[in-house]
């Protein structure tokens, strides 16, 4: 009998820092910029993608310093689950933190980073423009509706 895979025998604080970034299923979509209402602190997500991301990979080009070049990068960490609320729906930390599954496309699953692009769940469906494309003040005319 085979064990049970990590991310349903362990809870994201308990997972090692190599299962915890294999649980990224490289959707991107938290690379995408938000907006916050100031009165009700509800998070909106825009069509404008942070200029880091390779939009043929749908990855960082600056994983390990994104949080210093682009200092309103967020950086996931298992402490801050309960934060988790403003992570899209299919994002994989927000779901095994609900008890969730993964998504029958997630790569854990398939063994293919790729698929989170062909099953047209991954950012590069969703973005209009880079950051650098505009400015701050009209992220406000990118929310997604």
């Amino acid at each position: 009998m085979s064990q049970e895979v990590f991310w349903r025998r362990k809870t994201l604080q308990q997972m090692t820092p190599s299962e915890w970034e294999s649980l990224c299923d490289g959707c991107a979509l938290c690379c995408l910029h938000k907006v916050e209402d100031e009165d009700t602190h509800e998070v909106f997500y825009t069509t404008v993608l942070c200029h880091l991301l390779d939009r043929d990979t749908c990855s960082c080009t600056e994983y390990e310093r994104r949080c210093q070049l682009v200092p309103s990068c967020v950086k996931l960490k298992p402490e801050d689950v309960e934060a988790f609320h403003w992570l899209p729906p299919t994002c994989s930390y927000r779901l095994v933190h609900e008890g969730k599954d993964l998504p029958e496309w997630h790569p854990l699953l398939t063994g293919d980073r790729s698929t989170v692009i062909k099953a047209h769940a991954s950012v590069l469906s969703y973005y209009e423009v880079l950051d650098n494309e505009i400015h701050e003040e009209e992220l406000i005319n990118f929310v997604i509706d």
